[in-house]
């Protein structure tokens, strides 16, 4: 498939017979990265949502298009809300909404950080300018986290609007300061913040994306929100990756292969507490040397962490962890899972 990374399509205030019976149906209508522009009663502002940044996290896709078709006519939210569905290539390659980014592609979530105009990098600047032209009094990007795991946001700054609106979502936001490429990462006058809705395959994470979109739609200002619930923070935590062509199993027993293997049962850490002297893994000889722990600065802090216990890996310290995955692929090429330090 030659994917023409130019096209987009707009929609506006668009019908039923658009928007077909089903999500899937409905995204398998779409040729491309689609664009969905909603009046609102104040049409002075507006609101966006984007979604479908990784094809294979539909919840947002599901949670929109049941927001737009769930009554006989289209919602009227406070003000214009602008959604845009992204990677739709991505998405509609069989199997569907299985696929993060096309195959032998890119992930667009790490293309926005970048001079380059072609490609990959021209999908992430066509978005970015669809974003900026309706100037937007804040954006919510929706994923899903690629394992198992309750619902929680990431932003690259804490203020009282942000809070707001993470209340709509869930009441877990992580301030982040890592630099990857992604949406969130860019400035556009007003709050962003990445909302993950939990694991793909769960019917929560859909109803997480439905319930914060309807709030969103219905809340009269993002400014003057009495936010409703307490918001627990997390600040500032670190990727743990693997080293370039170092192998990756899961097991929940040592069988002694290359590499890394991390316990089958990693994603249960999830938004828990692994203690100092845990185990969570076995390694080769290359022992710690297959990792990397990169903070701010580009340092590697991996010893401070982690340790090992003949070929096991073991936690050196009490961490928080959280987006840990048993998907090789995705634990492979972005990381093996985010971690703090924890103080309980």
């Amino acid at each position: 498939m030659d994917i023409d990374f130019s096209e987009v399509t707009y929609l506006k205030n668009p019908c039923a017979l658009t928007l077909k019976a089903d999500y899937q149906q409905f995204l398998l209508s779409l040729s491309g990265p689609t664009i969905i522009d909603i009046s609102g009663i104040n049409n002075e502002s507006c609101r966006v949502i984007t979604t479908l940044l990784h094809g294979n996290e539909p919840s947002g896709l599901i949670a929109i298009h049941r927001w737009l078709t769930e009554h006989s006519a289209l919602p009227v939210p406070e003000t214009n809300i602008r959604i845009i569905i992204c990677s739709v290539e991505a998405a509609c390659k069989s199997p569907l909404l299985s696929h993060r980014y096309y195959p032998n592609g890119l992930d667009i979530n790490r293309c926005f950080n970048t001079n380059e105009t072609t490609g990959y990098f021209q999908r992430a600047q066509i978005i970015k300018q669809a974003i900026l032209e309706v100037n937007p009094e804040c954006v919510i990007d929706l994923h899903n986290t690629p394992g198992s795991g309750p619902a929680f946001a990431v932003c690259t700054i804490i203020t009282p609007e942000v809070l707001s609106l993470t209340s709509l979502f869930c009441d877990t936001i992580i301030l982040s300061s890592l630099k990857i490429g992604g949406l969130m990462e860019q400035n556009f006058n007003c709050p962003i913040l990445t909302i993950e809705c939990g694991s793909a395959h769960d019917e929560q994470s859909h109803e997480t994306a439905y319930q914060g979109i309807n709030q969103l739609g219905n809340c009269s200002s993002i400014y003057h929100y009495n936010q409703k619930t307490d918001v627990d923070i997390i600040s500032k935590p670190f990727r743990f990756q693997l080293k370039p062509n170092v192998n990756l199993s899961y097991s929940e027993h040592d069988e002694g292969y290359e590499g890394v293997t991390l316990k089958s049962s990693i994603e249960q850490f999830n938004f828990g507490h692994a203690r100092k002297d845990q185990m969570i893994g076995w390694v080769d000889d290359r022992g710690l040397d297959n990792f990397q722990l990169l903070n701010d600065a580009y340092e590697d802090v991996l010893n401070e962490y982690f340790t090992l216990r003949d070929n096991q890996l073991v936690c050196a310290t009490n961490i928080r962890i959280f987006m840990a995955t048993s998907n090789k692929e995705v634990a492979t090429d972005d990381c093996l899972f985010y971690l703090v330090k924890s103080h309980y």
